[in-house]
């Protein structure tokens, strides 16, 4: 018995699981420089969005997991304000997704 058919369907997996991921990182990205107001790169530096702003922390450098960037966006932090009203739950799960990916949080 050949276990090629068996390796190929494993393959399709990962590629669609991949695809799927880098749509979600695709809507992250868009969540974080563009749908949500303020935008994200008002206040937060990011490399991979171009973003240098200083208000809040530096992205780049604290590195949060997906959970974290959840758990801030959804409540707020400090001086930033939730967006859990202005989001909707795919939004935050995407830019939590984007900002974990991006800054190689759990690398």
């Amino acid at each position: 018995m050949s276990l090629r058919p068996f390796a190929l369907c494993l393959t399709g997996v990962v590629l669609a699981t991949s695809a799927l991921a880098d749509e979600l990182f695709d809507q992250g990205k868009a969540v974080f420089t563009r749908e949500a107001q303020p935008s994200c790169s008002l206040c937060h530096t990011l490399a991979d969005a171009g973003a240098t702003g200083a208000i809040g922390p530096n992205l780049d450098q604290l590195r949060p997991n997906e959970e974290r960037v959840r758990l801030a966006v959804t409540g707020g932090v400090g001086i930033m304000p939730p967006f859990a009203d202005s989001l909707s739950e795919a939004q935050i799960r995407a830019v939590a997704h984007y900002v974990a990916t991006a800054t190689g949080a759990g690398d």
